[in-house]
């Protein structure tokens, strides 16, 4: 099944894959391919114009990805093995697999050989780490429910669960190599090539913050956890370095803690917040201990703010540029959402509180081996936009002398 993997061939005619013809043709075999066993088929309106094209080949590469996961929960004999290994490489070939399990081909095979090389995944009677890792990716990444997924993929809950929780156990276990807190830093291009920032913010090592994520807890202890959302939700802590890139987090305390008792938790609990002596992180406003730099209270502080006001002395001069370093923590905590719908998701979670916490801790490392290995810049510009306009980046008066 070669074949090169571009898209669209003319207005009607797709190569998805190595299975060319109409978008029908294409769908019709994948479907005959699958052969799912379970009376399952998949309906799809036709083609009514061109604009829909690319829905229908993301369907069907979800079907792609479904197959493969069933071929593999089989006993597999030789034929059916072999065509897993084709499917297998057909989806890793693709550009439909950043839709589908969010990180490029080339990405999701080094995650694979990372987990696999380290002893910490193994392939297992009927399903191999690429199989058991892309069905993870599905679920963090499209925020499927655990109950649905088994469905289309035509495993057992139990089966499933037991599988999702191998894959989970082995990226938390990649946390010391890439949740790593800095020891000896030098001064950050991002600051030391602008005089906005050098020498003011030399010794600044990233920024922390918190943001929140829907969790399902127990109905005695719902009012513990709902904050201003108006659902249960858990915090997220986290320190992030100016390449975007986690370097501490801590997830589970309850959606209506401070942010100041959060942080003494960090500071002081074992597996603590390790600030370098010398250096700091730029944090929210409001008193913060030594290592932690807020901005000027009762002064302008958020970057919106400036976009209709200029700086009008040296505490505005100075929250104005703290703001435009401490965007750095929002556009890390956006990315990761963007990218791992499950934390960001309005609707009730299925998986339970301790889980999600574990889920977010994984996602925070998947995030920073894909910040190494695969830079998704399109998804970085999406969130930068979403977050700050250009109508209110124009705005912002970047170049202030100081009053």
């Amino acid at each position: 099944m070669e074949g090169d993997t571009s898209s669209v061939v003319d207005e009607n005619k797709v190569n998805f894959g190595g299975l060319t013809g109409d978008i029908d043709e294409v769908e019709l075999q994948v479907r005959r391919m699958s052969n799912f066993g379970m009376g399952m088929e998949i309906q799809i309106s036709d083609l009514a114009r061109p604009e829909e094209l690319e829905k229908r080949q993301q369907i069907c590469a979800l079907v792609l990805l479904c197959y493969i996961a069933h071929s593999e929960s089989e006993h597999l004999n030789s034929e059916n093995e072999c065509r897993s290994v084709q499917l297998m490489a057909q989806l890793v070939e693709t550009e439909k697999c950043r839709d589908i399990i969010r990180m490029s081909p080339q990405a999701f095979l080094k995650l694979c050989e990372k987990l696999r090389s380290s002893g910490r995944m193994k392939d297992s009677t009927g399903v191999t780490v690429e199989g058991q890792v892309a069905e993870f990716l599905y679920i963090v990444g499209q925020a499927s429910k655990n109950r649905t997924v088994p469905f289309l993929f035509n495993k057992s809950g139990e089966t499933f669960t037991r599988r999702f929780d191998n894959v989970l156990r082995g990226i938390i276990s990649l946390e010391n190599e890439f949740l790593v807190q800095p020891s000896d830093v030098d001064v950050h291009t991002q600051i030391l090539n602008d005089d906005k920032f050098y020498p003011y913010f030399k010794d600044c090592i990233g920024a922390i913050g918190i943001t929140h994520s829907r969790v399902k807890v127990p109905v005695k202890d719902a009012p513990l956890f709902c904050a201003r959302k108006g659902f249960p939700t858990q915090i997220i802590f986290a320190a992030c370095n100016f390449d975007m890139k986690f370097t501490y987090v801590l997830a589970g305390w309850e959606g209506t803690a401070s942010y100041s008792r959060i942080l003494e938790d960090a500071l002081t609990r074992k597996n603590h917040l390790k600030i370098p002596n010398g250096k700091y992180y730029l944090g929210l406003q409001g008193p913060m201990p030594i290592g932690v730099l807020s901005p000027y209270s009762n002064v302008c502080c958020l970057l919106r703010e400036f976009s209709n006001h200029e700086p009008q002395n040296r505490e505005e001069l100075f929250n104005l540029r703290h703001s435009l370093l401490h965007f750095v923590m929002e556009k890390t905590f956006g990315v990761l959402k963007k990218r791992f719908p499950i934390i960001a998701g309005v609707a009730k979670p299925f998986f339970s509180f301790e889980t999600m916490r574990r889920i977010i801790i994984a996602c925070c490392v998947l995030h920073n081996f894909l910040m190494e290995v695969d830079i998704d810049e399109q998804m970085i510009a999406e969130v930068d936009q979403e977050l700050l306009p250009d109508e209110v980046r124009r705005s912002i008066p970047l170049e202030r002398s100081k009053k």
